[in-house]
């Protein structure tokens, strides 16, 4: 059993917390139910089941983790563990890899232990974060933008677009760099290798001139820093060209990148801005100035709402407000593309790509390998759940590799680009795949009938017996059905060949 489709849907379990310190766990003394939920919400049933003892204690308990919930009655946790043990546990036929020996990589030739770092933000903005974050497990931290300048950040500075299970799915900041000094930030370097040595310290710096691009460089190197990271990319230190304002300008990139390679011996990867039509000429560029490598995307300039009643954009700040950036789960498919334009580059070719971009679970983090990510950088899914998301993140991706039978993730590294075309028009046209209808899944609700009929092509007919019907004459194969099924009742099935 590949770990892909779930059996165990987050639907299943839309109203769990995710709690801290979770009351269903001191309700159980066999089982640890939190953990398993956690490892359902990040697509990591696998992981749960391997977990699980033998027998199945909840087949003889009253749920009391039901009714310690902080949303009593309203979390089928005895039915979730239930179907763990019934469809999960018995397709399992790997078992869980004995260590993590496969997840071991390396950012430009420096070892790092999985391919998971924090990303330069706030989850990595003091030395207390990124101690816990190492002792939760995450390989190393790009520690957040260190700078020159008088930082004063506003209040508030976050906005979001939820999902129904008030889960972010669209996340907008308007927070600039580190508000520590240079010195406090060169201090917090210096301990953190002091106690950890093996993790991966990631200095993201961002100049105003040559030469402060290169003092930052050299000052990180001295203090402790395995790499440095330029940030052209921040949205939100547009103004006096800082920021993604140099990252939309390639000789400025190349000129920086320079500045800082030669003030520095450690790798140096060049931060992109997602704010271009195209990342082919700044990265290049950054090749030119001697960049080791490329880390992308950062955030996208945005709006995410606008009070209907204070016309003010979100989030306010005295009754104003500013584009952000935007970046969360709804972002993976435009970093996904640009990372992908990155690693198809052939004047790119051989620079270590640190990949980021609405990374949840284990499985967004691989599509980002399979593109050319050589390491995954993560923030906003790090804000909402916290470290402990690293946990779900090492043994899915570790049992995926153990079930395809990878010896290394390197191995993994840029294998789905072969496979993606810039353009539609190289892509097959002469095949038509029907859909299926799977009729003891289908509730009869009709919605592949309205999809179809008002934004397809008329091809399902909804009769009395409330069952959907297929007129292959009209089926052009498009799947919007197979999309808006809430059932997941409907699959592809067989083709058609058009002739003419």
């Amino acid at each position: 059993m590949i770990q892909n489709e779930p059996v165990v849907r987050r639907g299943d379990m839309i109203r769990c917390a995710l709690c801290a310190h979770a009351p269903c766990d001191s309700a159980c003394d066999r089982l640890d139910p939190a953990r398993l939920l956690r490892a359902v919400w990040f697509r990591n049933e696998q992981g749960a089941a391997a977990r699980l003892p033998e027998a199945n204690p909840c087949l003889t308990c009253d749920a009391p983790c039901e009714r310690a919930c902080v949303r009593p009655g309203e979390v089928p946790i005895r039915k979730l563990v239930c179907r763990l043990y019934d469809e999960v546990k018995p397709r399992a036929e790997t078992p869980p890899p004995a260590d993590e020996a496969r997840l071991a990589c390396d950012l430009c030739g420096i070892a790092l232990e999985n391919p998971f770092l924090l990303s330069s933000s706030v989850v990595a903005s003091t030395y207390d974060m990124c101690d816990r974050a190492f002792e939760a497990g995450w390989a190393g931290a790009c520690f957040k933008t260190i700078c020159s300048m008088d930082i004063h950040e506003a209040s508030p500075r976050f906005a979001a677009l939820t999902g129904d299970s008030g889960s972010i799915i669209g996340f907008k900041n308007i927070e600039q760099l580190s508000d520590h000094s240079v010195a406090e930030n060169m201090e917090i370097f210096r301990r953190l290798k002091q106690k950890w040595p093996a993790k991966f310290i990631l200095a993201s710096i961002m100049g105003r001139d040559e030469e402060e691009w290169g003092t930052l460089a050299r000052l990180c190197e001295e203090n402790g820093a395995d790499a440095v990271e330029l940030n052209f990319s921040c949205p939100n230190m547009a103004e006096g060209g800082l920021g993604s304002d140099i990252g939309q300008v390639p000789q400025l990139v190349e000129r920086f990148t320079a500045s800082a390679k030669r003030a520095c011996r450690i790798p140096v990867l060049a931060k992109l801005t997602p704010n271009v039509a195209s990342m082919g000429p700044a990265g290049e560029a950054a090749r030119r100035g001697g960049a080791d490598g490329l880390a992308a995307i950062n955030t996208i300039k945005s709006v995410t709402g606008v009070n209907l009643h204070t016309y003010v954009c979100e989030p306010a700040v005295h009754g104003k407000s500013a584009l952000g950036g935007y970046s969360g789960n709804a972002v993976k498919p435009i970093a996904l593309r640009f990372i992908a334009e990155l690693a198809q580059n052939p004047k790119l070719r051989g620079l270590h790509l640190s990949a980021m971009g609405g990374v949840e679970t284990w499985q967004d983090a691989l599509e980002f390998i399979l593109l050319g990510g050589g390491s995954i950088q993560i923030t906003t899914a790090v804000m909402q759940y916290g470290y402990r998301i690293i946990d779900d993140l090492k043994e899915g991706l570790n049992l995926y590799l153990a079930e395809k039978g990878f010896d290394s993730v390197r191995e993994a590294i840029g294998l789905g680009l072969e496979f993606l075309s810039g353009t539609t028009d190289t892509l097959e046209r002469d095949t038509v795949i029907f859909p299926r209808f799977d009729r003891e899944k289908c509730v009869g609700c009709g919605r592949c009938a309205v999809s179809c009929a008002d934004g397809g092509h008329q091809a399902i007919q909804f009769g009395e017996d409330r069952k959907p019907r297929l007129n292959g004459k009209k089926c052009v194969g498009c799947h919007l059905c197979l999309l808006v099924c809430p059932q997941r009742a409907i699959s592809p099935s067989r083709k058609r060949i058009m002739k003419g």
